[in-house]
């Protein structure tokens, strides 16, 4: 067994791990549990969330007991290097990770549970969501901020970011499911771009984003930013779009 407290929790380790060995019986569940299952617990005067991640293969099992860190820990320590860097992501409390004689058994993660209005995907899908042009441009500052500091969010798609309204014209946005990612020193530019390739595969969109990334981003002009990140937004989704079709004749062959 491995565990870790954010130390301004620490008076509530009792009560964190009784909700972590309960989770199988109690909570309540949120989302679909597909691959990884979340469930939320009263904490105090507030609501937590705790992630169970899938159960690795064989293969992962072993890497995360003597290689790797596992996806719960990276969760917890990228959460708090985030923090650090002035990055909103809901509050880390812990992370658990219950090891077997062949390697990792199960783990999960533990954080502040933020209720908010959107996420990225709603920008996506809903054209005429209201105040659309300017949480869309706020999204775009956020993300710059993120490269300036160094941070490439792998994950960095569309329900990967909550977007809270905090005033009139005014969003917060809170980074969720954290577990890949690097940090630089600096970032390149290609890094940059390849980092909105994920998020949409409108082409309007886009191009609002590089012309509020070229507000702040001096080193190319608008026009170099909108075609670098077209392409490679384009090619992400020609991949994915690959890769789709692939399954779909497995599935076929299979059946």
């Amino acid at each position: 067994m491995n565990f870790k407290i954010n130390p301004i929790f620490e008076n509530s380790t009792s009560l964190v791990l009784e909700n972590i060995k309960s989770f199988n019986t109690s909570g309540t569940l949120f989302g679909n549990g597909d691959r990884n299952k979340i469930k939320l617990f009263d904490f105090n005067d507030k609501k937590i969330n705790i992630k169970s991640f899938k159960i690795p293969n064989i293969i992962n099992k072993i890497a995360y007991r003597y290689f790797r860190k596992s996806k719960a820990k990276r969760s917890f320590e990228f959460a708090m290097i985030l923090l650090e860097k002035g990055i909103g992501t809901p509050t880390p409390i812990a992370f658990f990770e219950n090891f077997n004689l062949i390697g990792l058994k199960d783990s999960y993660y533990v954080s502040e549970h933020l209720v908010t209005e959107l996420t990225y995907r709603e920008l996506v899908e809903i054209p005429d969501y209201p105040d659309h042009d300017t949480i869309l441009r706020q999204f775009v500052k956020f993300t710059f901020e993120l490269h300036e500091k160094g941070v490439e969010f792998l994950d960095h798609s569309p329900g990967n970011t909550l977007i809270k309204k905090i005033a009139d014209n005014t969003y917060d946005f809170f980074l969720v499911d954290l577990n890949r990612m690097n940090f630089h020193e600096k970032m390149s530019f290609e890094q940059r771009m390849n980092n909105f390739r994920r998020l949409t595969p409108k082409k309007e969109m886009i191009a609002v984003m590089s012309n509020e990334y070229s507000k702040f981003y001096k080193d190319k002009t608008e026009t170099e930013i909108f075609e670098q990140m077209w392409a490679a937004t384009t090619h992400f989704q020609e991949e994915f779009a690959k890769k789709k079709r692939l399954k779909k004749k497995l599935k076929f062959w299979k059946s």
